[in-house]
């Protein structure tokens, strides 16, 4: 098994890359998700084909930390139709018409009366709004606001064909084994229905990233987790708290696939290894990429994070929450996706986990002045240039620099500048050639 060198990847790599999760996407995009239910199973039925997943189901009433998991929403259709026996609001249209969790109803009323049910996004008239009531019984329409002003007065029948009834949350995992049993945590959220880039994007960049760590050998174990937001993590921290502590490094993967550049979000601390190495892959390799700091508010790094549990967790994303006008509405659709984006999103989390995987401490084993690497092949034959040192040379010289038994390739990487991709290279070459020595246990 080849081990993870992101520098292997060509650009006939990316396009596969991301052509796959992009139909993978186009698969899944009509399913509709909630944090319980058949949509739910589908989708990770779908995933299975790419990453094989182990399926846990835990029942309603299950107690979860502070939480209890919910009743399991089912729903077949809805409609409002007009005593003329026009429809509107159809859920066989779009899943994002009926408020998510909404009970079980057939009501008539007047016009005037149903509009308190009704949602819209007069700022976008053509955009249907998503809404939901996971956590207390209520129900509800959402629409276009071209479609609410269509609507004739007169009476309607409000009618919401769904079930709520004891059954479960499920919980999707697939485990990469790697050498140690230490392990990066991957996080996917899967209760959101036909939401692409909030977050089928991160389903399937995670999706595709455990396909492609299958055929690697890696030293960490890497263990993804598809699940629905808050009440799916906090599930899974609950059913797994006995072993949290082999969690090494943990990343939460969402809206990855629009055209904006790669954020990354700190863990509680600021300074978990995730953090750092997340920071050196986005300065080396995306000069338009930020690094945003912890915040209690967002995606499940929350949970991740929380006071009792403390994983170092990040979040990887590219459109911001808040700042992405089409999130949790019917805009954010299959026409904003980019395989491009997907793909370099995919090869974002390599390279971030390139880092991990490659970090470790080495000993100069000639430290007294330069050793001579000419006679190595290590340096470059003429010499009197004043035009600049190869990054190699550069690479090199900080390695046998900093490599005192206590400074790590990462340390080494955020001093210097230069991409850790290329100094591990250069360490396993100064390793060959006698003057470098590991002081771990793992195979170069």
């Amino acid at each position: 098994m080849q081990a993870l060198r992101t520098v292997q990847l060509g650009e006939a790599d990316l396009v596969a890359a991301g052509k796959a999760m992009l139909e993978l996407m186009r698969e899944l995009y009509p399913l509709c998700r909630s944090i319980t239910g058949a949509g739910v199973r589908d989708t990770l039925t779908a995933v299975s084909r790419v990453a094989p997943l182990a399926i846990t189901e835990v029942p309603t009433g299950t107690e979860v930390f502070d939480w209890v998991v919910p009743q399991e929403w089912t729903i077949s259709d809805a409609y409002l139709e007009h005593e003329s026996g026009q429809r509107f609001a159809e859920f066989q249209a779009s899943n994002l018409h009926v408020v998510g969790y909404s009970v079980p109803t057939d009501l008539r009323m007047p016009l005037e009366q149903l509009s308190d049910r009704i949602h819209t996004l007069p700022q976008h008239p053509d955009w249907i709004p998503f809404r939901t009531s996971y956590y207390q019984e209520d129900w509800g329409f959402c629409m276009s606001a071209c479609e609410r002003l269509a609507m004739p007065s007169g009476e309607y029948r409000a009618v919401i064909r769904s079930r709520l009834a004891a059954g479960s949350l499920t919980l999707g995992e697939f485990v990469h084994r790697g050498r140690s049993e230490d392990e990066v945590l991957v996080f996917a959220h899967t209760c959101h229905p036909s939401l692409c880039n909030d977050n089928l994007s991160g389903i399937v960049v995670a999706a595709h990233l455990a396909s492609f760590l299958r055929r690697l050998d890696t030293w960490f174990t890497y263990r993804f987790v598809f699940a629905p937001a808050t009440i799916g993590s906090i599930s899974w921290m609950a059913l797994n708290e006995a072993r949290l502590s082999r969690v090494r490094h943990g990343l939460v993967l969402a809206m990855l696939g629009d055209a904006g550049p790669l954020h990354y979000h700190r863990s509680r601390t600021g300074a978990a290894s995730i953090d750092r190495a997340a920071a050196v892959v986005l300065k080396a390799s995306y000069p338009d990429a930020a690094s945003i700091d912890f915040s209690p508010w967002g995606f499940d790094e929350r949970q991740f994070n929380s006071p009792g549990i403390r994983l170092p967790v990040g979040r990887l994303n590219r459109a911001l929450t808040g700042e992405y006008p089409q999130e949790h509405t019917s805009a954010d659709s299959l026409e904003l996706m980019s395989e491009a984006a997907l793909a370099e999103s995919w090869r974002a989390c390599l390279r971030i986990f390139e880092v991990l995987e490659g970090d470790r401490r080495y000993l100069n084993l000639s430290p007294k002045g330069e050793p001579q690497l000419g006679r190595r092949g290590l340096y470059r034959a003429t010499g009197g240039y004043y035009d600049g040192v190869p990054s190699r040379q550069m690479g090199l010289l900080w390695i046998l620099n900093q490599s005192d038994g206590e400074t790590s390739l990462l340390d080494i990487a955020e001093r210097s500048g230069i991409e850790f991709g290329l100094l591990a290279q250069c360490a396993r070459d100064l390793e060959v050639a006698g003057l470098l020595a590991a002081l771990d246990d793992r195979a170069a």
